[in-house]
């Protein structure tokens, strides 16, 4: 890690500190080690609205009768002040910037509160942040958007730090919402799988310390991951169905190698969004098919909505950190419920067991309602392409 802050650019970035707070629990290294041995945190949670499933997978350490609001400013909360520990900084740091990213959060349940900012100011007080918190709200990949925001602010010099935030709980009126929508399961969530269909609702939030490399070498910081890349790319085919030719999920893929000085053939693994659905599911194999091809050699593709729900606005934070932690260890999760591929799946999929990661390199996907697509390039440190 030494080696690699020594070596990079100036406007770099780095990752050093990570904090979730997931249906499985709020520690890193031991939620990983559930994800690696098949765990999940899908459970029963009955609903007070008929729904099409029971199943949710709900944070345990925060007690539901809380209004939505309250819930997600307490998850938003543990997790930033972990991932702060982690990075050694404190949130009223000289050139630090907090960047919040959610879908609805509370807001459809909770009429007393105004805006969809109202959340992120409430949490930045909270939390000590001394500045107007900015917050980003698009759709599920609001998560992967407030990194990428994080991302630009460094490169152009005008953050030092960015605290990366993706954040949703989960609520009747979103349940309700999916079951309408024909997007929930009403058996289990299965990606990628022959019997897909459709996705179970969760919750969390995950938080990404993004540094500039000059920065972190100042104050000696240790490294989890370099951001080698990041791209975006709105389909605009419909408020819920994506373009089911992938074109612009392939381009936010190409737009973070673009400058990364690597091509398609340097990524080892990919986070899938994962789904569920057989519609986003089936865009997602079109996309990996023509970014990668087929065959036995290529990125191991993996997703872990199956064991932590789909938390819409925080799956894109939630599901880097996995990646980060799949470049780390070298190795991919299996596939929770996956046992049979779907047809004409291009890729090799991680399944029954932990895939070996072939390399140092992957992509994080998100692809969110209303088409707004994002991928995020992440390599280990020390990996190559320095």
């Amino acid at each position: 890690m030494k080696d690699l802050i020594e070596s990079a650019l100036p406007d770099s970035c780095v990752v050093t500190g990570m904090g979730w707070v997931t249906p499985l629990g709020n520690s890193v290294s031991e939620v990983w080690s559930d994800l690696l041995k098949g765990e999940s945190g899908v459970q029963e949670a009955p609903s007070d609205v008929p729904v099409r499933s029971d199943l949710a997978a709900i944070v345990p350490t925060v007690p539901l009768n809380e209004s939505p609001h309250v819930r997600q400013l307490e998850i938003t909360i543990s997790a930033v002040n972990s991932a702060l520990a982690d990075a050694g900084i404190s949130i009223d740091a000289d050139g630090v910037e907090l960047i919040l990213g959610t879908s609805y959060a509370g807001n459809l349940d909770d009429p007393e509160v105004p805006s969809l900012y109202e959340w992120a100011q409430q949490a930045a007080e909270r939390l000590g942040f001394p500045g107007a918190p900015l917050c980003v709200t698009t759709a599920c990949s609001a998560g992967s958007d407030s990194i990428l925001m994080g991302a630009e602010l460094i490169r152009s010099g005008r953050r030092a730090v960015c605290v990366c935030v993706g954040s949703d709980v989960v609520t009747p009126a979103k349940r309700l919402g999916h079951s309408l929508l024909g997007t929930m399961t009403d058996e289990a969530l299965r990606s990628f799988d022959s019997r897909h269909n459709g996705m179970v609702l969760g919750e969390g939030a995950g938080v990404i310390v993004l540094e500039s490399a000059a920065h972190a070498r100042g104050r000696s910081a240790p490294v989890h991951a370099i951001l080698r890349g990041e791209g975006s790319a709105n389909d605009a085919a419909g408020m819920t169905a994506p373009d089911p030719s992938g074109t612009s999920v392939v381009l936010a893929v190409e737009r973070s190698l673009a400058g990364s000085g690597m091509s398609a053939d340097d990524i080892a693994v990919v986070s899938a969004h994962g789904t569920g659905t057989p519609v986003n599911d089936a865009v997602e194999a079109t996309s990996l098919r023509k970014l990668f091809g087929s065959g036995e050699h290529g990125p191991v593709v993996y997703g872990t909505k199956g064991a932590l729900g789909h938390s819409l606005g925080a799956c894109g934070t939630i599901e880097a950190i996995t990646l980060i932690k799949a470049l780390e260890e070298g190795l991919a999760p299996p596939v929770q419920g996956l046992e049979t591929p779907m047809d004409g799946f291009p890729r090799q999929l991680s399944i029954g067991s932990p895939s070996p990661v072939p390399g140092s390199s992957g992509v994080s996907l998100t692809l969110g309602f209303g088409g707004f697509n994002t991928a995020l390039l992440f390599s280990r440190p020390g990996g190559g392409h320095e």
